[in-house]
């Protein structure tokens, strides 16, 4: 982003917070207004998207301690957008960059002026620097200190110091069936276009670090990363376990005579093929069961597929159901399962 952008642009704003705010602070703003506007979200909603876009950009800066004192030094400077012109016989009386120049280079300050934006023959920030012999903005190369020790806003007589620039943020969505087999998608962040491979296995909100591809470092730095966070779509099957992206999940609707009284049911798997399982007498609704093998296949290992056993409870009933549902419960006899609910819920 060029130093332009700063002068115009309220980062603090864009988060919603205050300017003495802290990281802790800004990173959970920023959580905040990224999971509200994520594309996921807010599908097919430009505005939506050009907001994500925003919060990226403010936290990319407002994260980076050297970036943000530099942001805030520039609008500090800048009024927050300010134009700084000469002062003169004209003027209020007061003595503005022109005096200033005039008396550091000898009379040569007449006409200089200082905008946001530079126009033609005007200087902008980053030639304001370079006449000091100063480093220009973080986002912009080939400034180096000059004769004064000047280094962008590191004060007299001071070194300029490698800074490692900042990382970029960004996020990428997936099907399931691609987050389980590893994929490479394309992503455009920072005014970049790459493509990016993802590792087999990942987790929804996983954080892939990208070494060396944020934004260049200053002073031979070493540049910054890039932060992939990935967003798996919900698939009406399967989704991956939260503790070990190996393994799957899945409900398994059975009827309540399978679960009274047992059977063996055909599971879909994740591969198109299928697969038994044997379900005991007397099963109820939440059990879990294990089909080893059957999960994700990562570089590391394959995970299994984790069942979860649901009870479909018919929501009509015929009036032959009926009378026979009525009379296996008069067959059942006294038996109740909350018999000893009361007592144990004393305990």
């Amino acid at each position: 982003m060029a130093s332009q952008d700063w002068m115009t642009k309220d980062f603090y704003a864009v988060l919603g917070v205050s300017k003495d705010a802290d990281a802790a602070a800004i990173k959970k703003a920023y959580r905040t207004l990224a999971k509200k506007y994520h594309p996921d979200r807010n599908p097919d909603d430009a505005a939506a998207a050009e907001k994500f876009k925003e919060i990226g950009e403010a936290y990319a800066v407002l994260s980076d301690e050297a970036e943000r004192k530099q942001y805030d030094a520039i609008r500090s400077m800048a009024g927050g957008g300010a134009r700084f012109q000469a002062g003169g016989p004209g003027g209020t009386g007061g003595a503005g960059f022109e005096d200033i120049f005039s008396s550091m280079f000898g009379g040569q300050g007449g006409g200089v002026r200082f905008e946001t934006a530079g126009g033609a023959g005007e200087p902008d920030l980053d030639d304001l620097l370079r006449m000091f012999g100063g480093t220009p903005s973080p986002t912009r190369s080939g400034g180096r200190s000059g004769p004064f020790g000047f280094g962008g806003f590191g004060g007299f007589g001071s070194q300029p110091q490698p800074q490692k620039g900042s990382d970029v943020l960004t996020s990428a969505t997936l099907d399931l069936r691609d987050a389980v087999a590893g994929t490479t998608v394309e992503l455009t962040a920072d005014g970049r276009t790459m493509k990016v491979r993802i590792p087999a296995g990942v987790r929804d909100g996983q954080k892939i670090r990208l070494r060396g591809k944020g934004r260049a470092g200053l002073n031979g730095g070493e540049n910054g990363d890039m932060v992939v966070t990935i967003a798996i779509k919900k698939h009406p099957v399967y989704s991956v376990d939260p503790v070990d992206g190996a393994n799957l999940r899945m409900d398994l609707p059975v009827t309540l005579r399978e679960a009274a009284l047992g059977a063996t049911v055909e599971v879909p798997l994740l591969d198109g093929g299928t697969s038994k399982i044997k379900i005991k007498p007397g099963t109820s609704s939440g059990t879990v069961m294990r089909l080893r093998g059957k999960g994700a296949t990562t570089g590391k290992k394959t995970g299994d597929l984790l069942v979860t056993i649901q009870v479909a409870v018919p929501k009509k009933l015929s009036k032959a159901a009926k009378e026979a549902l009525e009379a296996f419960d008069e067959a059942m006899g006294d038996t109740d399962p909350r018999a000893t609910l009361m007592e144990e819920a004393a305990t």
